[in-house]
């Protein structure tokens, strides 16, 4: 008779391989949707729906997925929303290609991410009121896109933020008082949203010992 404690590792190990599998074809559903002209995707195939060998992925000693490396590889296309179902994703670097449309909200479920960055892009909208969620993440760079719209105070709740870096956008409004408290009591130290249409000026500093870049007034804010 199989003991219990037997039963409960083939379980265990049938819920991840169950996961693995599902991380896999969300991955490969994704690459179908992108343009890849160095190919650089040509491991991600469904010979095995185990993603964890696959160039650009990083997987954790359970072969769940914790890491997706995409910076620079000269993608094209959208960022899709079942990204959120690779839920111990702990960074996502997809900085430096031109992947277009909206940062999906449903990414502020990723609750393990440390970094997120989608700088150098072409991304559009808004940025989501949900990436407030994200309570471990210390890294967002989100610059030279063409994001709109209003900086979420929602990102004031995220505690653990080191480097935040919105510059190079269409932003407007004011720059929510939740955001500038992270730098006088949280652990921000490097903060950029110059180069916006934002309202109001804050002078850079350092007199607390941090690295914060000019937040500058575009003209065009005041008309």
């Amino acid at each position: 008779m199989i003991s219990r404690v037997l039963l409960c590792i083939l379980f265990a190990v049938a819920i991840a391989s169950v996961d693995c599998n599902l991380e896999g074809d969300i991955l490969y559903s994704w690459k179908t949707l992108l343009v890849d002209p160095y190919n650089v995707l040509a491991s991600w195939n469904l010979t095995s729906h185990n993603p964890c060998p696959w160039f650009h992925v990083t997987c954790n000693n359970q072969n769940i997925v914790t890491r997706v490396d995409l910076g620079n590889a000269g993608l094209s296309g959208p960022i899709i929303p079942a990204l959120a179902n690779l839920t111990n994703l702990q960074y996502l670097e997809l900085y430096q290609n031109k992947f277009y449309g909206s940062i999906p909200s449903e990414l502020g479920h990723l609750k393990e991410l440390v970094s997120l960055d989608l700088y150098r892009n072409q991304l559009s909208g808004p940025i989501p009121e949900t990436l407030g969620h994200l309570n471990s993440l210390r890294y967002l760079r989100v610059f030279h896109n063409n994001l709109t719209g209003a900086i979420p105070s929602s990102l004031g709740n995220l505690t653990s933020l080191q480097i935040l870096k919105l510059n190079k956008n269409s932003l407007t409004g004011a720059l929510p008082l939740e955001v500038i408290e992270l730098v006088r009591f949280g652990n921000l130290t490097v903060l950029d949203v110059s180069n916006n249409l934002l309202a109001g000026t804050v002078h850079s500093t350092n007199s607390t010992g941090f690295a914060v870049t000019k937040i500058i007034q575009d003209p065009k804010a005041q008309n």
